[in-house]
């Protein structure tokens, strides 16, 4: 109990406001016990917040005695029904997430400091295991942290240090009453089987060894917080927050690589619902010594894919189609393409048409299937597909590039890229001048 009360000892401020997960169950219980003691001597903000995963008969009983509990302790209770699962099966991933996405809108609503929840040392046992015999990263093995900081909040499990049987104990001792979930006697559940099979073993060979299962956690986020400051200035240098330059990646250890590689998707998943398994992951490895234009889907519509030399890990995009008039301007998000009267510029951002050649109006368009286009002092025709390749144009961006076509759908312009043989020099004869903007960034590798 000493670690325990000096890491709450250490962590406690004047009128902190702390969220507690409570089940019913004696871990959450004795944890809220815990608290209670301290909450006059810091006027701390206990909200108790229950989920009914709505999987027992049991659940609505169980949610009756917290309600009952936080009544006569004068507690803030937020409450959750979960009502349906993917699919209509449970999972044990799901109703994580679900559990968390709840807490995280009760931590917002309230403003709170610290969400804690009753994890023990015999969970830290079983999560290491059964993560060491699923298959994990680094960090994963570490288990489960006993302070972990998210962006305005610390997420704390200051139970880490006890057993369940030394909680027991302590409920025992005090008479303090909590609900039972029979369903952890169920072999069904992976970790049940831990439970029931495995631990008591282990802790035959030594009744501390949740101790030394938590000096191994201790150990490996430690040496990760060293990786990351060793590769911070490594993960900067390629990667820009949107692409990773495979160039300058694949110039590192592959070790190193794969580090880096599972930083940003730790990064991008910050943001995003993103889950990459593991044979997910050494395909992604896979296609960054290959690179190339490829793709692979990731799970919630995310792809990791590779353009040239660099790799992206982003939402899958459909390209949108669209057809516009050309009178005076076009503005759209990734480019402008405008009249204008007068210019001496000569590049591929400039056309200079002669009305008299082509058939107006003219349209500003996506390209089409079997899109040709007559090169400016080239005798013959190229396919806009491979113009696009040799100009190393982002194989997901083809699909909404801009073309200019005119009311016959030849092409005379693919701006920024190439001219057709419909462009005129300074010196010959024009009456319309097209200027292309924008689209270097957004296109471009």
């Amino acid at each position: 109990m000493k670690e325990m009360h000096e890491l709450l000892e250490n962590l406690f401020k004047n009128e902190m406001k702390i969220v507690v997960g409570v089940s019913g169950g004696p871990d959450s219980m004795f944890l809220l016990h815990v608290l209670q003691t301290f909450q006059k001597q810091y006027n701390l903000e206990l909200i108790v917040a229950h989920v009914n995963h709505n999987l027992r008969t049991e659940s609505e009983n169980e949610y009756q005695f917290v309600q009952t509990y936080c009544e006569e302790n004068n507690l803030k209770l937020e409450y959750l029904k979960i009502n349906d699962y993917e699919n209509g099966k449970f999972s044990e991933k799901e109703a994580r997430a679900k559990r968390y996405a709840f807490f995280q809108k009760v931590i917002e609503k309230y403003n709170a400091d610290v969400l804690m929840t009753a994890h023990h040392g015999d969970d830290l046992i079983e999560s290491i295991l059964m993560k060491i015999v699923r298959g994990t990263n680094f960090i994963g093995y570490s288990g489960i942290p006993s302070i972990k900081k998210c962006d305005n909040y610390l997420v704390v499990r200051p139970l880490l240090t006890l057993t369940k049987a030394e909680i027991l104990e302590y409920l025992s001792g005090k008479n303090k009453t909590f609900v039972y979930d029979k369903s952890n006697e169920s072999d069904k559940y992976t970790r049940n089987r831990y439970r029931k099979h495995v631990l008591p073993f282990l802790k035959n060979e030594d009744c501390h060894v949740h101790k030394k299962f938590l000096k191994f956690s201790e150990d490996i986020i430690k040496t990760d917080l060293l990786l990351k400051e060793l590769l911070f200035d490594k993960i900067k240098d390629v990667y820009d927050g949107k692409r990773v330059d495979l160039k300058k990646l694949r110039e590192l250890s592959t070790i190193m690589q794969e580090r880096i590689i599972a930083d940003i998707i730790k990064e991008i998943q910050k943001n995003a619902e993103l889950d990459i398994k593991k044979e997910t992951f050494k395909n992604i490895l896979q296609l960054i010594q290959k690179g190339g234009n490829k793709e692979i889907d990731l799970a919630n519509n995310f792809v990791a894919r590779t353009s040239y030399d660099h790799l992206y890990i982003e939402k899958k995009k459909s390209p949108s189609e669209y057809k516009l008039l050309l009178e005076d301007i076009i503005i759209k998000e990734e480019f402008v393409i405008k009249k204008i009267s007068d210019s001496n510029k000569t590049n591929n951002f400039i056309t200079r048409l002669n009305s008299k050649e082509l058939k107006l109006p003219l349209y500003v368009r996506t390209k089409k299937d079997g899109d040709i286009m007559e090169i400016k002092n080239l005798n013959g025709k190229k396919k806009l597909k491979d113009i696009f390749i040799d100009s190393k144009i982002d194989i997901t961006r083809r699909g909404e590039y801009p073309i200019v076509v005119d009311s016959n759908n030849t092409v005379i312009w693919v701006p920024g890229i190439k001219k057709s043989k419909f462009d005129k020099e300074i010196s010959e004869k024009y009456d319309i001048i097209l200027e292309y903007i924008g689209g270097e960034n957004e296109y471009f590798e």
